[in-house]
């Protein structure tokens, strides 16, 4: 994306942690105009610089439709805790909101797509988590936007709002540690900060090249960074 243009970028998952980051990261680039939709207002970085478009997510198609953004970050999810362990729940967000507001897109004419996934993520896995990630990106791939980019990040690092969780937590103290020991195919499991996928995200934001990329650890690093 040249200095000249300007991207309209709706980001949906606005109060996670990739989303907060990313509204920060857009604070720092004019040439990004980010709106994020959500179904309730929550406090924004300091700095941040976009448009917040509040409704109940039954009412999210209709304001994607309105909104006809030129690039869509979903990065949405949940988790078991939050759902008190209700798996038609974790899948109604993981999933079916997912594919929801992806096919909004795709009819409102959204050119690029970029899913925040998970690392593993296989239909084909036996682990619920990552099985849910895969068909979703089964799902969305479906859907043929001109340029789809996966994001598979390992554990993510970074101050959540909200109810804390507690693994997560102790993962984020024990992954550094652990990132060193993992080289070739095994670096895609290292953890990220969510500050680097959402530099990530602006990087590849605008992007002309088409089709399906995936985008590893090792990947979203390199973008993050410029390297």
């Amino acid at each position: 994306m040249s200095e000249a243009q300007h991207l309209q970028l709706l980001l949906v998952g606005a109060t996670g942690l990739v989303g907060s980051a990313l509204i920060a990261a857009t604070a720092q680039h004019r040439t990004v105009q980010l709106a994020a939709l959500a179904r309730r207002e929550a406090p924004l970085p300091q700095g941040a610089r976009l448009e917040m478009l509040v409704a109940d997510p039954a009412e999210w198609s209709a304001a994607i439709a309105r909104a006809r953004p030129e690039a869509l970050v979903i990065a949405l999810g949940t988790t078991m805790a939050n759902v008190g362990g209700d798996r038609q729940k974790f899948v109604g967000v993981d999933h079916d909101l997912v594919l929801q507001v992806a096919r909004a897109a795709r009819t409102a004419g959204t050119r690029q797509l970029v899913l925040v996934s998970s690392v593993g993520a296989d239909p084909a896995s036996r682990n619920f988590y990552l099985s849910v990630k895969g068909k979703t990106e089964t799902a969305v791939q479906a859907l043929h936007f001109p340029r789809l980019d996966i994001l598979r990040p390992g554990l993510l690092r970074g101050r959540r709002s909200g109810m804390p969780r507690r693994l997560e937590r102790m993962g984020q103290i024990v992954a550094p540690l652990v990132d060193p020991l993992l080289h070739g195919r095994m670096a895609a499991f290292r953890s990220i900060h969510a500050r680097d996928v959402a530099r990530a995200i602006v990087a590849l934001a605008g992007q002309t090249g088409r089709g399906r990329h995936v985008h590893a650890t090792p990947d979203l690093l390199r973008l993050a960074h410029g390297a």
